[in-house]
């Protein structure tokens, strides 16, 4: 943690579509090396307020800032340059390959092309992709290998935040936790602000320092996994925590 401005700051933020409220006044913060992981049902308000960060969503009340920057409909565009944005199933164009993918936003840009390559293949590395598949269309790769495309597409601006929105959800389980391995590595190695978005308490503990459990809009509870399983400080908290058992506990 640190004294540092947060990386990303949501200030009593509020929202509705039509009748329903999708979230209630809420305040988070991510510090700038910070890993956070939003849990908590489908449709508890976990995207929403990832949207809001990059200004896909505008919130009926409060402020949204990034990097100190306020995210409005004027400056949305330059907050997405300093944010990577991944979800599920990587999200690639498919009639790009995987590197044109990862490189369009570089390209718009106008970087040359040798600095895109020296990028690519530091990326490749990173996510453990192999560069033959960088020719392929997305239809040509494994679920595993467009997310990490995915990712790749995220990092190549070297943002200064991560948004990660159920990234996993659609892998195999082997899949899965050899992709956990690799973003925890990679987490580490780049040292950015991270949010990541799940339903699986496993996965935010494993990928996160701390985690905020959403339902109904609002954030019940923010700590570590520790302080989750020992104070919970909402009946649905312990609720959640005594849901997520392990492979020992099914077959003891």
């Amino acid at each position: 943690m640190t004294d540092r401005a947060p990386a990303v700051s949501l200030e009593e933020v509020t929202k509705s579509f039509g009748s329903r409220s999708v979230i209630q006044p809420t305040n988070l913060d991510l510090a700038p090396g910070e890993r956070l992981a939003l849990i908590g049902p489908s449709g508890c308000g976990k995207s929403t307020l990832v949207r809001m960060i990059l200004g896909l969503v505008t919130p009926d009340t409060g402020r949204v800032r990034v990097g100190g920057i306020e995210v409005t409909a004027a400056t949305a565009r330059e907050v997405r340059r300093k944010v990577g944005y991944v979800i599920q199933s990587g999200g690639l164009f498919p009639h790009l390959t995987a590197e044109e993918n990862v490189t369009l936003v570089a390209r718009l840009d106008g970087w040359p092309e040798e600095r895109r390559r020296t990028r690519v293949r530091e990326l490749a590395e990173l996510v453990r992709l192999p560069e033959a598949l960088l020719t392929r269309w997305p239809r040509q790769l494994s679920g595993g290998e467009a997310q990490r495309v995915g990712l790749m597409r995220a990092l190549m601006l070297d943002p200064d935040v991560l948004l990660l929105d159920e990234p996993l959800g659609a892998l195999d389980p082997l899949v899965r936790a050899r992709l956990q391995q690799d973003l925890r590595q990679a987490f580490t190695t780049l040292g950015k602000s991270v949010l990541l978005v799940t339903h699986d308490m496993a996965e935010a503990a494993y990928l996160a320092e701390t985690i905020a459990v959403v339902r109904d809009g609002a954030i019940l509870q923010r700590a570590s996994m520790k302080h989750l399983v020992e104070t919970p400080a909402h009946p649905f908290v312990r609720e959640l925590v005594v849901a997520q058992r392990s492979l020992s506990e099914a077959i003891a």
